[in-house]
């Protein structure tokens, strides 16, 4: 049954020592340089592309997002490392695993989190990026890779059929990659009731038992260090739970019990 094949590494978020930066939207633009940097700070500056969540979009569009992440990191000083990981075999490769050692930064970049989540879930790979995160890098997933280090996405996500799977048995499942079980995270916050009418109460359908859902603006993160939740970037994060609802801006502590800690 989706999302219950939850990898060991979410059983105890306290040895996380790493932060976590959960992104609406912009990754690899100049609008998320002040929160790349401060994930990079006292890291080792070597930042890892992981383009999987685009690669049903085809070969341009993972070509576009690896050069746009190399573009960015290496305008920063960073060293970019591109895995063009799009499969369960990329996933598996013992050449391709062994390039996340030694990362201060770990990049889930944007496209379909079904996808991310089927591709990386168990592999090689992901336990690879969990370890590293867990020995201290910095661990970020923007739009698709927000949703799928949390609880995952409905199906059928938008109504053009992108991100879009035959509609689970059991639609209140969480399918992502849970590394923070319990948070259910809406992307492109300001822009998503336009792409589909309807998308909040479309996620609150499906949010699975024991979530707490959260809409993330585009060029916004939301990011987890030292046990807390932090707002940082342009937008707003909002925490949509019925009879707890919430606006938090830049700089704003949002309290979350889900936030890892070292």
């Amino acid at each position: 049954m989706p999302g219950t094949d939850r990898v060991d590494e979410t059983e105890d978020m306290g040895s996380a020592t790493g932060p976590v930066a959960l992104v609406g939207s912009g990754e690899f633009l100049d609008a998320m340089v002040a929160v790349d940097a401060g994930l990079l700070e006292g890291r080792p500056r070597r930042a890892v592309i992981v383009p999987t969540a685009a690669a049903r979009e085809g070969e341009e569009r993972v070509a576009y997002w690896l050069e746009l992440g190399r573009r960015h990191y290496e305008s920063m000083g960073v060293e970019p490392v591109a895995l063009d990981v799009r499969t369960r075999r990329d996933a598996e490769d013992p050449a391709t695993t062994a390039l996340v050692e030694g990362a201060g930064l770990l990049y889930l970049s944007g496209g379909d989190p079904h996808h991310l989540s089927d591709t990386l879930r168990g592999s090689a790979l992901w336990h690879a990026i969990v370890a590293t995160w867990r020995r201290g890098a910095a661990l970020a997933g923007c739009s698709a890779g927000a949703m799928a280090l949390t609880s995952g996405a409905p199906d059928n996500l938008l109504p053009t059929g992108g991100a879009s799977r035959r509609a689970p048995e059991h639609p209140r499942v969480a399918n992502g990659l849970g590394l923070i079980g319990g948070l259910a995270v809406i992307p492109h916050f300001d822009q998503m009731e336009r792409w589909r009418p309807g998308a909040l109460e479309w996620f609150a359908s499906w949010q699975p038992e024991g979530t707490r859902l959260v809409g993330i603006e585009e060029q916004t993160a939301l990011v987890a260090a030292g046990g807390r939740w932090q707002v940082q970037g342009t937008g707003a994060v909002w925490v949509l739970d019925a009879g707890a609802r919430g606006r938090f801006g830049p700089g704003d502590e949002v309290p979350l019990a889900a936030a890892p800690s070292p």
